[in-house]
């Protein structure tokens, strides 16, 4: 029997690129920040998950934690804002290492600013090494052309 590879990647992270921040709110910029890392798309028109990372950078804000089921009951009157979906959008920002949960609650890690988190933690960890395989995969073909 043949076994059967899968191109199944380790990681994927989608990069967008928007013109130069306004003087927008808060909340629009938090959007455009979403959209830019691949986390939502531009025309979702329900963005549970925008809504949700717009909470966590008032409550980071004020070094408050935010507990899940108080989330999901402030969600309730949203569209799509099921407990399911609120754990799906929960477990995304955690897997992006954008949030992540404690004793207290969900929080920004370590309520760091948002610039610091985006470096330490999706530059460090995600782009570079994906880069950096990319380029490996480039060295290997240029070895075997």
């Amino acid at each position: 029997m043949k076994r059967v590879f899968k191109d199944t990647p380790l990681d994927e992270i989608t990069l967008r690129r928007f013109e130069r921040p306004t003087n927008e709110d808060l909340k629009a910029l938090s959007r455009k920040f979403l959209i830019s890392i691949g986390l939502l798309q531009s025309g979702d028109s329900r963005d549970i998950i925008s809504e949700l990372f717009y909470r966590f950078l008032t409550a980071s804000k004020r070094q408050e934690f935010l507990d899940p089921e108080t989330i999901i009951e402030e969600f309730k009157q949203v569209e799509g804002g099921t407990p399911s979906n609120i754990r799906r959008h929960l477990r995304r920002l955690k897997r992006l290492n954008l949030v992540e949960r404690t004793a207290y609650g969900y929080r920004i890690i370590e309520f760091m600013p948002v610039k610091e988190l985006f470096k330490t933690h999706i530059i460090d960890y995600l782009v570079t090494p994906s880069l950096d395989r990319i380029m490996e995969y480039a060295e290997k073909m240029d070895e075997l052309n």
